[in-house]
């Protein structure tokens, strides 16, 4: 579906530092063995493939070289050694560069960018994958970003990533991303110019892990995890065919007040924590629940089921890290509920109190949002195999404000949610305060769940 025009390696500006190092700390490899992130931003711009040639994609290299300045780890890779006891680094040297893919396509553009169910697979041709991992004798060294522009002639361009989920969480891929489209718009000319526009975005990322590394020794525990699992370094590969329909959702602000009214109005007792974030994730578990019998499932009554998603850390350890940190710093939070319990006439309710009692518990909770983390991998473990829902990204981490100078992306898409029961929940792009709830399911399931 997309024809390659132009394979190239980007490099991050001449000024930028010889060489750059981070140390993995537990917060990243809690996501090792996880597939990579990729991830789609649909523009409409109707433009000729010459202007896209030899206007846009120089630009998008000049700039990218730029910002890449500002992002030198992830220009960088992870380098796994050899020898046991030595933990794994992100490291930057000069002559690194970004895998860069600019590309064609004569699909119709508003079907891919539709609310409608599609077939996940249209989508791949316009994600980027990771550079193959290296090897020598001492270490295994693997790349962590990769990007693809493509061409919708007349119609749009679609701007593809993937990132290795050990080196960035969502919060610093928006901030990447954000930067680069900042970058791109103003177009200086120099690497010194770019300073000031992205101090006052609040783009510039925070590198110090002083506060972020080694909580109770929890580096080596988690290190050990990883030995102990005999996880790979590259991340596991996307099987294609997916065999699957992806479909977007839309919960508009004042369905969001309304089912908080009425959860109100049921429950008597303290919900917890009454976030729009809850509502729509309960709504969604509890219409994946109703479902199942519609789809041919027979799933026991007293079968346990999982509401899973993360929390940013950043702001709630002690002390406190910037908004602005590079790297992973994720906490899982988990809601637990019996399959009778989600699908019956009060699931609703349930569902939102279990979700709001998961948060206050775990972000919330008194002793701080690290209490209980060494016990992490074993907790989530019970869960491998059940009957479970994954949320991928937050309402809080938003890529429609990055404009690239051709206005908002038209639709942003998480390929990330076809393995496994994950979903994606983001911000609305059309509607205020509204949320977005991706999902990607096998033809049977999707059709029950669009009708409950």
């Amino acid at each position: 579906m997309a024809t390659i025009l132009q394979q190239s390696e980007i490099s991050p500006g001449p000024d930028s530092a010889p060489e750059f190092s981070l140390p993995l700390v537990f917060f990243d490899m809690l996501w090792h063995g996880f597939a990579a992130n990729q991830c789609l931003l649909f523009f409409e711009f109707p433009c000729s493939k010459s202007h896209f040639l030899e206007t846009l994609v120089p630009d998008h290299k000049s700039s990218l070289s730029l910002t890449l300045s500002q992002f030198l780890p992830l220009v960088g890779k992870i380098i796994y050694p050899r020898k046991p006891g030595n933990k794994p680094v992100l490291h930057y040297e000069s002559g690194n560069s970004v895998s860069f893919t600019v590309s064609e396509s004569t699909t119709d553009l508003k079907l891919l960018t539709g609310n409608r169910p599609r077939k996940c697979d249209e989508l791949y041709a316009f994600a980027p994958h990771l550079p193959p991992a290296t090897s020598s004798e001492n270490s295994v060294s693997c790349p962590v970003l990769a990007l693809q522009v493509t061409l919708f002639p007349g119609q749009g361009v679609c701007i593809g990533s993937v990132t290795h989920h050990v080196v960035a969480d969502a919060s610093t891929l928006v901030s990447f991303v954000r930067a680069w489209a900042l970058i791109n718009r103003s177009r200086p000319n120099r690497a010194d110019n770019i300073h000031d526009p992205l101090t006052q975005g609040n783009l510039l990322l925070f590198y110090d892990r002083k506060f972020a590394t080694n909580h109770n020794v929890l580096d080596e525990i988690y290190f050990d995890v990883i030995v102990e699992s005999s996880c790979h370094a590259e991340p596991p590969p996307v099987e294609i065919p997916i065999n699957k329909l992806r479909a977007t959702f839309v919960v508009k602000k004042e369905e969001i007040q309304k089912l908080k009214n009425f959860i109100l109005g049921k429950c008597r007792a303290s919900i917890g924590h009454l976030s729009s974030f809850a509502i729509v994730s309960a709504l969604v578990w509890v219409c994946s629940a109703k479902s199942a019998p519609l789809s041919g499932e027979d799933v026991p009554d007293d079968e346990p089921e999982y509401f899973c998603f993360v929390a940013d850390c950043r702001e709630r350890l002690n002390p406190p890290l910037s908004a602005n940190y590079f790297g992973n710093c994720l906490a899982p939070v988990m809601a637990e509920l019996k399959h009778a319990e989600v699908k019956g006439d009060d699931g609703l309710v349930m569902a939102t109190k279990a979700i709001g009692g998961a948060i206050k518990e775990t972000i919330y909770n008194e002793k701080g949002i690290l209490n209980g983390v060494e016990k992490w991998p074993e907790e989530y473990k019970k869960v491998f195999g059940k009957r479970q829902i994954a949320v991928a990204g937050s309402p809080k981490f938003d890529f429609y404000p990055a404009d690239f100078g051709w206005g908002k992306p038209k639709k942003f898409e998480g390929l990330f949610i076809d393995e496994g029961g994950s979903i994606s929940l983001c911000k609305s792009r059309a509607f205020e305060g509204a949320l977005e709830i991706g999902l990607s399911k096998e033809t049977v399931h999707m059709d029950a769940f669009t009708s409950v």
